[in-house]
């Protein structure tokens, strides 16, 4: 593979001990690539939920890793099966967090939209493969898609899990146009997402948070009802019923790792209806009533398919589905994107701009962008 201007050593920010900070190091540029990959120029690198489980050691990360899953960028070069009909220099993608499934198991032979349950996968950034926080990152082009002109890659790197992982929710549900879906945890990264998706979708939208920025993503983020968690459990379940009959939602999204967040979203859902649970707390308290009484049934969900994520894309580029970003320019601010997200007080995304060149060249394509 001829890989012209491209560096041998990059910066990159990288966990080496656990619950201590990242490091910005200088690392190999990984220039190899299986037959199947393809090596990307990063444009915007996001920080999630899940890398702070990678600080703390919780995913059995082999150190030193390069963190964040999150990623956008622009190919620069393409293994030998990666066919120009597929990707090509050039081409801007958003990077799939899932690095080379094994293509064996009964998930990867399965349904196409269970894939991304293969236990011997390794995911980038997360475990077995570098992830977005470097100037070149080396990505599963099997994974990975191409972002649409009005998709600016600002916007596509969160989506490429906290996107991903929502917007599976809401396809999982299943609720019909009109019918009413709830989101627990509306106003966070992956909830003001949720509403937005739901909405492009024709649902009938009711979100729930408990934080003044939160309720504020959530009303911006188009949603029909909005309800502060605030207020007391009962109240809220009584504001929810108000506007469902009686009922209840369909069925409910929960977002949310806060303690009671299972129980709300269990009791605001109507009898024999799903709560989908994708907050990742360390416990999730279910009061039994809600699984005996009611018949509520539990789903867990994970990130979606790629056809999934390149549907995701289109549904952004014909709505105008937003993310609301906090960026940073440069590894040199990681430090600053930690403490805002650790504050509480971050409204949607934290993202570092990894190469100015490239969004400066988005923003002089003369394409209206979101």
């Amino acid at each position: 593979m001829s890989t012209p201007n491209i560096p041998k050593q990059m910066r990159a920010a990288q966990v080496v001990e656990f619950n201590k900070p990242y490091e910005v190091r200088e690392v190999p540029t990984p220039t190899e690539l299986a037959p199947n990959d393809l090596l990307i120029r990063v444009a915007v690198a996001s920080l999630c939920h899940t890398d702070f489980m990678v600080m703390h050691g919780i995913m059995g990360t082999a150190l030193p890793c390069t963190g964040s899953h999150e990623g956008a960028g622009t190919v620069v070069a393409t293994g030998s099966s990666v066919s120009l009909s597929s990707f090509k220099p050039g081409d801007r993608v958003m990077a799939g967090i899932i690095y080379h499934p094994c293509g064996a198991c009964a998930d990867c032979l399965g349904p196409s939209d269970y894939a991304q349950y293969c236990a011997k996968a390794r995911y980038c950034g997360v475990q077995g493969a570098d992830g977005f926080f470097a100037e070149y990152a080396r990505i599963d082009a099997s994974q990975a898609a191409k972002l649409p002109d009005r998709v600016s890659f600002e916007t596509a790197a969160p989506l490429a899990c906290a996107g991903c992982t929502v917007y599976r929710g809401v396809v999982l549900a299943g609720v019909k146009k009109g019918e009413w879906l709830g989101i627990v945890g509306s106003g966070g990264g992956l909830g003001h997402l949720g509403v937005q998706f739901a909405r492009a979708l024709g649902l009938n939208v009711i979100g729930i948070d408990a934080r003044d920025e939160g309720l504020e993503l959530t009303k911006s983020g188009g949603a029909d009802v909005l309800v502060d968690a605030r207020i007391g459990h009962d109240k809220v379940v009584e504001e929810v019923q108000k506007v469902t009959n009686g009922e209840g939602v369909t069925v409910t999204i929960n977002v949310s790792d806060a303690e009671k967040a299972m129980a709300t979203a269990c009791a605001i859902t109507k009898m024999h209806g799903t709560v989908i649970q994708i907050a990742q707390p360390d416990v999730v308290v279910i009061p039994f009533q809600e699984l005996i009484f009611r018949d509520i049934r539990v789903r867990g969900s994970l990130i979606c398919s790629p056809s999934e994520a390149r549907d995701m894309l289109d549904v952004v580029a014909e709505h105008g589905v937003s993310v609301n970003s906090n960026a940073f320019k440069g590894l040199g601010k990681m430090e600053e994107l930690v403490e805002l997200a650790e504050s509480g007080k971050m409204k949607g995304k934290g993202i570092i701009v990894m190469d100015e060149e490239q969004i400066r060249k988005e923003k002089e394509s003369g394409l209206d962008m979101v």
